[in-house]
């Protein structure tokens, strides 16, 4: 939740109240135990006048130490105020001393009846006069929202010192036998113990300096009728310690008249009492814990039902001794939940001047209550009831006085479902919840991802909540009460401007009033998975106004039961139970925050939340490996040849795994250099099923580049395949030792593949990975894969990507993108690439099939697995998809529904050729490897009655990947870009890597104060969209201007009317002008002057038209392995064409 509590200031007066707690009902329950023996002799238990003797005798214990608490209160709480309260609690510590030494006295003279009774009381005024200091230095030592927590605290060891004081009494006397003043010796003791620790408790000034009793009586009871929540809370304790004190003297009674024959009567008949503050201290603890670092007053009905029924069991049944224990400790646990809350109210809502007097006053109060309460069971004991009819009165009675309380105040109950819900159904995570003003007026401006959003926000802050809430929803018939409840503010957006300036206007009202006003600004739930716009209703309500705005974002309700994940409310079962949810609250804002700014922040919130989801986060295998076990005969892997299902790529990666542990054996990086097949993607689910990082080839770039990648990641061996190596004339480094694929699997059996099928789909996944001889068991932050950089525009990189890099990178677009277990993927992009590495694990995290083809230029046989496979997501590069219009028939591609394409840009002509030809739109994303790869992502428009969200924006790349955030800065002095314009795109998430491997000096030149700085120029539009003009890298400076060779490009392709690359440009130093541009192009040179005339036609500027002479005719322009441009073969062929002088100079 948090981070560990700090040392605790509440130790000395913990100890301090844990014995004084201790010796006051140790010596109420001597007391009572002496009387009763002395009033009852010569009676049995089936006597009718024991009962009512022992009512009556236990009530005049009862009275004599409650009475004092009554009457002394009062200037105990104006002592409190007017007093340091730790020089308070020191000085009555040693009255303690005394009054126990006068009992000890008592005891051991044989006194009169009538001394322990005079001990008893003053031991009652010494309680009066202890209570407001202990409970009003409490807020004085510790933080309002650690209230919650020191008052369970608190109650646990006072219980605890009840359950032992109350338990001791009557063995104290047993043991003891003629010689009772031992137990008043002991008694003593404690209490010297109590005030010795008293001198710990830290110093604290007086609350006020001046002011009479009269005053304090009077502006204490003005204080509790001016808060209505601080009034009920009073009623509350008033009404609990009645009920307490009638049901722990009737049950005292009804154990007195069970264990009257047995031997040591007066142990056994203090035990059930004992039981039930053993429940009170574990409620607290429990009440601490749901409360979190709130006062959750929504605990107090549901404790109080739990009393109600427990008692009205208690009274039906009749229990036996046994079952009366347990009973009394499930009463103690409801009880619990009822007291650490009210007193945390009343602590929380007195003032801090007048704290002191109102918890005397309360005092004053309960002290009566609990006398009533004796006074209630001795009367009704007298009238003639027994003592389980008085157990069924006092249900009753809870339960109508838990109705009436609701109905005043309606947020006990709301608070109630939302503790219900919260910690059943969800488990909160809560960060920041600090920056929420404890008092005054605040807008608070969560992203709305779910139905139940208005409910955790209010289930995350102690204060109340006004959202303002679509009318629709608002006099729907079923949640109109709860909406009144919750004095939401309702706004209709069909209704007019006026309707609309009317409720901005009562939003605006609240916030004068002090109220926390909630508004979703993106006026509607996400369908689509992304941040959408903000709407700018808000600004009006914030307008010339001080209070602060609190940006929230929720967390990891995206694909519960109320979101619209999947495209419908309560269609989906929870992935886990409870279900997590982070809500993280950002530092408060101005009031003139500008809208766009402020949905900035709340994405940058997003980011910070999904860090959240770490340490529940598992490394990739074994995601994997729970959605192959989830319908283990549908098809997961396929190919030309062969199909496989999840149960056997199960069973194969563990085969694999154990037979490759002898050759991997004693090496962290392991080399493959296998195509995208189903054999490449079993050998690296089970290197990573060993916990291996796996390095997969890039066997496009030769030897050299083989060689390179191999020495960097300190490579020993390679898995691949003699056939692929033969097809694919690839020419492994002498340095690495083969390991054939064909030798591997020859010799596994039917015996031994029943056995992995076995454990993969039946052991736990520790048992699994100890089977297959796993090296190690790794975490979400260690390394899972190294990729080499395609190297397009200098030396190839390791990136080390670490398993949550990846996982959080597959959530976040899972997110986005409407894809499932029905789906059907195209594999072509090799493993080496980072999105086929990214494809490879998404699809086996959301259970969909994947059909993989080795080469992804063969577009004849690509169709047809197509239409083979009734394939529905494709992951494409242009360059990919515009082969596969060239060669592939529309039919054949008339099972996709999702086209996704990055890697380098989709031009509008391309999409929209595409679009033509097989009737759908290809959508873009943006990505490096270094970010896992993802950045921005698009996905499908929603329509539907009254809905209209935008997925994708045409020539902008998506919105970042959910769990991402992007800004833009100026490349030069790195100051923020303002919406619209180009700027150096930065980028911060947990997808970003972990680092260059053996290059921190590179990854230090990429990270900037946590953000990944790309190198591309973007422009990030108002709603979040993000556009892509260029790299860096890919200007030419000419004359002092800088001219993006991408919009060259562009310009180049639609003057030729071009839907495929055919031009490709870049820079070549110039004497004259520092640099100038060079275009190597597939089309004749004659074509070229025309297309020039026609981009000076169109107005381009000068400086972005190319001279006719620098054009340089190719068979093809050069591509990568991975699909994009390769840029440095470009501008090699550029430089040899045009200056060998040029050439050197670079």
């Amino acid at each position: 939740m948090t981070a560990n509590e700090p040392k605790s200031p509440l130790t000395a007066l913990l100890v301090a109240q844990f014995f004084g707690a201790f010796n006051d009902n140790a010596w109420k329950m001597m007391v009572a135990l002496l009387t009763i023996r002395a009033a009852t002799a010569g009676l049995t238990t089936a006597d009718p006048a024991f009962e009512s003797a022992s009512q009556a005798q236990t009530t005049l214990a009862y009275v004599v130490f409650t009475l004092p608490l009554a009457l002394f209160s009062l200037p105990a709480g104006m002592l409190a105020d007017l007093w340091s309260k730790r020089t308070l609690i020191v000085w009555l510590k040693a009255l303690e001393i005394g009054l126990m030494g006068l009992g000890t006295y008592a005891l051991a003279t044989d006194a009169p009846r009538l001394l322990p009774l005079i001990v008893l009381g003053l031991m009652g005024m010494q309680s009066a006069f202890f209570s407001p200091a202990k409970y009003g230095i409490i807020p004085e030592l510790l933080p309002p929202e650690r209230l919650a927590w020191g008052n369970a605290r608190l109650e646990m060891w006072t219980f605890l010192a009840i359950i032992l004081g109350t338990g001791a009494g009557g063995l104290l006397l047993d043991l003891s036998g003629p010689t009772p003043a031992l137990a008043g010796g002991l008694l003593t003791l404690f209490a010297l113990i109590g005030w010795i620790a008293s001198w710990y408790v830290p110093p604290v000034p007086p609350a006020r300096a001046e002011g009479g009793f009269v005053a304090t009586i009077r502006s204490s009871w003005q204080a509790i009728g001016a808060d209505r929540v601080l009034y009920l809370a009073v009623l509350g304790s008033i009404y609990f310690w009645f009920t307490a004190s009638l049901l722990g003297q009737d049950i005292l009674v009804y154990t007195k008249a069970l264990t009257r024959d047995w031997a040591n009567s007066d142990t056994w008949s203090g035990l059930p009492l004992a039981f039930y503050g053993i429940g009170v201290g574990l409620g607290s603890l429990w009440a601490g814990r749901l409360s979190r670092h709130l006062v959750e007053y929504g605990l107090i009905p549901l404790g109080a039902l739990g009393i109600a029924f427990f008692s009205l069991l208690f009274s039906l049944w009749g229990p036996t001794y046994g079952y009366t224990l347990l009973l009394m400790v499930l009463l103690g646990l409801a009880s619990g939940l009822v007291v650490v809350p009210l007193n945390a109210i009343v602590q929380w809502r007195a003032p801090a001047d007048r704290r002191g007097g109102i918890i005397a006053l309360t005092n004053v109060f309960v002290f009566f209550g609990i006398m009533a309460g004796s006074l209630g069971a001795g009367g009704l004991a007298w009238l003639g009831l027994s003592t389980r009819a008085i157990l069924t009165l006092s249900s009753l009675f809870t339960v109508g006085g838990t109705v009436w309380a609701v109905w005043l105040l309606p947020d006990f109950l709301i608070r109630l479902i939302f503790v219900i819900l919260t910690h059943t159904f969800y488990r909160l995570t809560i960060v920041g919840e600090e920056n929420v003003p404890r008092e005054g007026g605040a807008l608070l401006v969560p992203n709305h991802v779910s139905f139940i959003d208005s409910f955790l926000i209010m289930a995350s802050t102690h204060r109340q909540v006004r959202f303002i809430v679509d009318s629709i929803y608002y006099y729907n018939f079923w949640l109109h009460p709860l909406m009144r409840w919750m004095n939401a503010i309702p706004v209709s957006a069909t209704g007019g401007l006026r309707v609309i300036l009317k409720a901005l206007r009562q939003a605006g009202d609240c916030l004068d009033q002090g109220d926390l006003v909630c508004i979703f600004a993106e006026g509607q739930m996400t369908r689509i998975g992304h941040l959408l716009p903000f709407r700018r209703g808000l600004e009006r309500i914030i307008k010339g106004r001080t209070a602060p705005i609190i940006p929230i974002y929720l967390d990891r309700l995206w694909g519960s039961f109320y979101s619209r994940a999947g495209g419908a409310f309560f269609s989906k079962l929870p992935e886990r139970y409870p279900y997590p949810i982070t809500i993280q609250f950002g530092a408060p804002l101005p009031s003139d925050t500008p809208t766009v700014r402020l949905r900035q922040i709340v994405q940058e919130l997003g980011t910070a939340a999904w860090e959240h989801r770490k340490p529940d986060s598992f490394p990739l295998h074994h995601e994997a490996i729970r959605s192959l076990r989830t319908r283990p005969w549908r098809c997961a892997f396929a190919d030309a040849n062969r199909w496989m299902t999840k149960a056997g790529v199960l069973a194969g990666a563990v085969a694999l795994a154990r037979r490759l542990r002898h050759e991997w054996e004693g090496q962290r990086h392991v080399g493959i250099c296998l195509p995208p097949s189903i054999a490449g993607a079993l050998v690296n689910l089970a290197a990573t099923l060993l916990g291996k990082v796996t390095v997969n080839l890039n066997f496009t770039t030769g030897l050299a580049g083989l060689e390179s990648a191999a020495q960097q990641a300190g490579l020993q061996t390679v898995v691949t395949s003699r056939e692929f190596l033969d097809k694919a004339k690839v020419a492994l480094p002498s340095g690495l030792r083969p390991v054939f694929l064909e030798e591997v699997g020859k010799d596994i059996g039917p015996f031994e593949k029943l056995y992995c099928l076995a454990i993969g789909l039946l052991a736990p996944l520790p048992l699994l990975e100890w089977l297959c001889y796993a090296d190690r068991r790794v975490g979400p932050d260690d390394p899972a894969t190294i990729i080499f950089s395609s190297g397009s525009t200098g030396t190839p990189k390791g990136v080390v990507l670490t398993h949550y890099n990846i996982l959080s990178n597959i959530e976040g677009v899972g997110q986005a993108l409407p894809v499932g277990h029905r789906d059907r993927l195209l594999g072509v992009l090799p493993f080496f690439h980072s999105f086929g590495f990214m494809s490879l694990w998404f699809s086996l995290k959301c259970g969909m099939g994947i059909v993989f083809h080795p080469n992804p230029l063969d577009a004849a046989r690509i169709g047809e697995l197509v239409e083979q496979h009734a394939i529905t997501f494709l992951i494409a590069t242009p360059t990919f998809l515009q082969l596969y219009m060239r060669r592939c028939a529309p039919g054949q591609f008339g099972s996709l529904r999702l086209v996704f394409t990055g890697a380098e840009k989709l031009t509008e002509r391309l999409a929209t050729a595409f679009e033509e030809k097989f009737g759908i739109r290809p959508i873009e994303g943006y990505g490096a490897t270094e970010c896992a790869p993802a950045i921005t992502v698009s996905t499908l428009d929603i329509r539907e009655a009254g809905i209209y969200q935008v997925g994708s924006r045409r020539g902008f790349v998506g919105h970042p990947v959910p769990g991402v955030s992007v800004r833009t800065v100026d490349p030069e002095t790195g100051e923020p870009i303002p919406v619209g314009q180009p700027g150096m795109l930065l980028v911060k998430g947990p997808n970003v890597m972990a680092g260059y491997l053996g290059r921190p000096d590179l990854t230090a030149k990429v990270m900037r104060d946590g953000w990944y700085v790309t190198g591309d120029i973007a422009i990030i539009d108002e709603d979040g969209f993000v556009k892509i003009t260029d790299r860096l890298s890919r200007f030419s400076k000419i004359g002092g201007e800088m001219v993006p060779h991408g919009k060259v490009e562009e310009a180049l392709m639609e003057a030729a009317g071009a839907t495929t690359q055919v031009f490709a440009v870049t820079g070549i130093p110039d004497e004259k002008k520092g640099e100038a541009l060079a275009v190597l192009t597939t089309l004749p040179l004659e074509r070229i002057p025309p297309l020039l005339d026609k981009l000076a036609a169109q107005g381009l500027p000068n400086l972005f038209i190319p001279k006719k002479e620098r054009f340089v005719q190719v068979p093809a322009i050069p591509v990568l392995g991975t699909g994009k441009v390769d840029l440095r073969t470009v501008r090699q062929i550029a430089l040899e064409a045009f200056a060998a002088p040029a050439a050197a100079k670079s």
